[in-house]
């Protein structure tokens, strides 16, 4: 299994990002298997809260690109694309609990979780120019937002990395969590969350998201029209076949 799910009486639905031998990079077979649990857990009414998390080491090194770019065009059937649309259109709570490596849309997937823990030695990262390619999950509309055009330039254009003490201070992360007790506190989180109204708290969740979901569900695709024209330019190709070499 490379997602683990699991579901509590109390009503929270687990993902775990399983593929350790990997980091965790999402491969097309991940995506649809996060797709389709959000899907599902979207018409059951006995899930009120999902958390999303990897191992207690790791969260996720990004694309596995070589499965990324065998996939094709970006269009609605490819994996990523499909859970890019639904983790944006997911009106229930999501809770993430991240670790080590949080890498390209290990980062940018963050921006669409409601309550973000992290333990203190994650390393976020979205290094998308240093590839030729462009932001994407909408993080060019959200992250700016969030923290600020300047600060977003530095995270979006430079690609630099950032450590959880900075993510905190940016309000990107909620708390910092000792390593041995994250996932453990995640969970709590969210079933204390489960124990709310569940009408209260998506009707909240749609108050609180709902303009900025509608404009990002446009953004995403703007997103994609540019990441897949840059996918095929001479610099990407030459980024991406140094990447691999390096593997």
């Amino acid at each position: 299994m490379t997602v683990s799910i699991s579901q509590s009486p109390a009503g929270v639905l687990t993902l775990s990002l399983n593929r350790p031998d990997k980091k965790n990079a999402l491969s097309l077979a991940m995506y649809r298997q996060l797709t389709d649990a959000l899907q599902q857990a979207e018409r059951d009414p006995a899930v009120k809260v999902v958390v999303l998390q990897g191992s207690a080491s790791c969260f996720s090194s990004g694309n596995d690109l070589q499965d990324f770019l065998a996939a094709g065009e970006l269009d609605a059937h490819h994996p990523t694309v499909a859970f890019l649309y639904q983790l944006n259109a997911f009106t229930k709570p999501i809770v993430a609990a991240v670790a080590g490596l949080a890498i390209g849309i290990g980062t940018t997937a963050l921006l669409h979780c409601d309550l973000v823990y992290a333990a203190p030695d994650c390393r976020f990262q979205m290094p998308f120019s240093q590839l030729g390619l462009c932001p994407e999950a909408a993080s060019s509309l959200l992250l700016p937002q969030l923290i600020g055009y300047q600060r977003a330039a530095q995270y979006l254009l430079l690609g630099e990395p950032f450590d959880t003490a900075q993510a905190v201070a940016m309000g990107m992360v909620n708390q910092q969590v000792a390593s041995d007790k994250l996932l453990e506190f995640a969970a709590a989180k969210a079933a204390e969350l489960a124990k709310l109204p569940a009408e209260a708290v998506q009707q909240s969740k749609a108050l609180i998201r709902g303009k900025i979901k509608r404009k990002a569900d446009k953004v995403i695709a703007t997103e994609l029209e540019v990441f897949g024209a840059l996918l095929k330019s001479d610099a990407c190709q030459q980024q991406l076949q140094g990447f691999f070499a390096k593997k």
